[in-house]
């Protein structure tokens, strides 16, 4: 049975680092990548650039709806966004990235950081080897993402919201390295991917 992504105990800007890892823990996801049914067909459905949900045009408004399709969302190896279960595999259009990172915690500094993202789905993310932010290669430019899960360089990523990528580089900037970077469970991000 697919459930969910669990209301948050309590507001996440009050969660400690140890009760979002504990989170973390305890959330199981269907094997997606294992479901390989042989119908297949068109769900109707489409994420818009801002986080949002439509189903043939109207927005599905229901926050238990959208946690509960997000859990069987999978990205294809052509970059096509699929709705998987063991008997059906449904496409679904994606603007840009399905999830939205829209807060963030971070404890630590320097290499003993941690930084932890709640996605628009209330999924918790911890960012680090299995996890990567990537802030793509024009400086000027930049395009802030946290992978979330599925292959890394073709799973499924949320975007960073602005005001949390500034954050992001003002702490790497008080941190002096060049070139600037951050890190995140012993994990180092430059600002700018090479």
């Amino acid at each position: 049975m697919v459930t969910p992504a669990p209301s948050l105990p309590k507001e996440f800007s009050q969660l400690s680092l140890t009760e979002a890892a504990e989170l973390l823990a305890a959330r199981k996801l269907p094997p997606v990548e294992q479901w390989h049914p042989e119908r297949t067909g068109d769900s109707f459905m489409e994420i818009r650039a801002d986080g949002s949900w439509f189903h043939e045009g109207g927005r599905i408004n229901r926050p238990a709806m959208v946690k509960l399709f997000s859990t069987i969302l999978r990205r294809e190896p052509d970059g096509s966004h699929v709705l998987v279960t063991p008997a059906e595999k449904l496409s679904i259009v994606v603007e840009d990235t399905p999830f939205r990172a829209v807060e963030m915690k971070s404890e630590g500094e320097g290499d003993a950081r941690k930084l932890v993202f709640r996605l628009d789905t209330d999924d918790l993310v911890m960012a680090g080897a299995d996890h990567v932010l990537s802030f793509g290669s024009d400086a000027d430019n930049p395009d802030p993402r946290l992978h979330v899960r599925g292959a890394i360089g073709n799973g499924l990523e949320a975007r960073i919201d602005r005001a949390l990528y500034y954050e992001l580089v003002e702490m790497a900037l008080a941190a002096g390295e060049e070139p600037p970077a951050i890190w995140s469970n012993g994990t180092r991000f430059p600002l700018v991917d090479a």
